[in-house]
C-alpha cells in the first residue's frame, strides 16, 4: 500500500481527536491523529500495541501509573491491554501505529 500526502480525510474519533488511516498492511495500522487543546482521551485499554510519535503540540500522557510531559519529537510504546489516558494542552498532530489492525479505525474512512 502506498498513500500520497494529504490535509484532507480526517474523521472524528471522538470530541477534539480527529484521525484518518494513512496506510495498513496485514499486522500494522498507521493513522495521523489531530487532537484539539482543551480536550482529553478518557482512560481506556484495547488489546492493541500501540507506538506513537508527536509532530507538534504539548500534551501529557499517562501509562499506567506514570505521567509523561510529551514535547515534538517524542515517542511512546503502549503494550495491548495497558490503560492509558492523554490530555491534550496545545492543538498536537501525531502519528500511531498500532499492531494488530483497528478495524473500527478502518470502517472511520
Amino acid at each position: 500500500m502506498f498513500t500520497k500526502h494529504s490535509d484532507s480525510g480526517y474523521r472524528t474519533l471522538l470530541d477534539g481527536i480527529e484521525i484518518k488511516t494513512v496506510a495498513f498492511g496485514e499486522k500494522t495500522h498507521m493513522v495521523a491523529m489531530q487532537l484539539h487543546q482543551g480536550y482529553e482521551l478518557a482512560r481506556h485499554s484495547h488489546p492493541h500495541e500501540q507506538t506513537g510519535y508527536l509532530i507538534s503540540g504539548h500534551m501529557l500522557l499517562e501509562i499506567e501509573d506514570d505521567v509523561y510531559d510529551v514535547h515534538p519529537g517524542d515517542s511512546w510504546s503502549i503494550p495491548g491491554g495497558v490503560e492509558h489516558r492523554a490530555e491534550f494542552l496545545e492543538d498536537c498532530a501525531a502519528i500511531e501505529v498500532f499492531s494488530p489492525v483497528r478495524d473500527e479505525y478502518l470502517l472511520l474512512d
